[in-house]
């Protein structure tokens, strides 16, 4: 696959992903305590991994939430409601289907009980 394949060639949900992430700048923090240099980051990581990744992670069932998720009130500033891809700035490795591989952590999906976040961009859209 390549890296960089037209929206058309991704399911509609990932397309929706991407174009949610797309929307968002990159020098503008959607998260108040979250750097810019460090949302950009993890925007481009964030697109990229919906470029390699993104189909083979909605076939394992992966959702908007558990990926790109943040905490609904505190954005990135409470980790226990953030996806998988908000957190750090590095490339995905690999997707499975209980969790994403970085070069040297993994990202699990949430616990048995424990709600993931909202998708960033729905964050966003309520703190404009």
């Amino acid at each position: 696959m390549s890296s960089s394949p037209a929206s058309t060639d991704l399911p509609p949900a990932v397309a929706a992903w991407r174009d949610q992430i797309e929307r968002l700048s990159e020098h503008a923090s959607p998260c108040r305590y979250l750097a810019p240099a460090k949302w950009a980051a993890i925007r481009t990581n964030a697109l990229a991994f919906i470029d390699q990744h993104g189909a083979e992670a909605h076939q394992h069932g992966w959702t908007a939430p558990e990926l790109f998720g943040v905490h609904p009130a505190s954005g990135t500033l409470r980790v226990d409601s953030c996806g998988v891809l908000m957190l750090g700035s590095g490339a995905v490795q690999a997707v499975h289907a209980d969790r994403v591989s970085f070069a040297q952590t993994s990202g699990y999906r949430p616990l048995k009980g424990q709600a993931p976040g909202v998708p960033i961009w729905e964050f966003a859209a309520r703190t404009r």
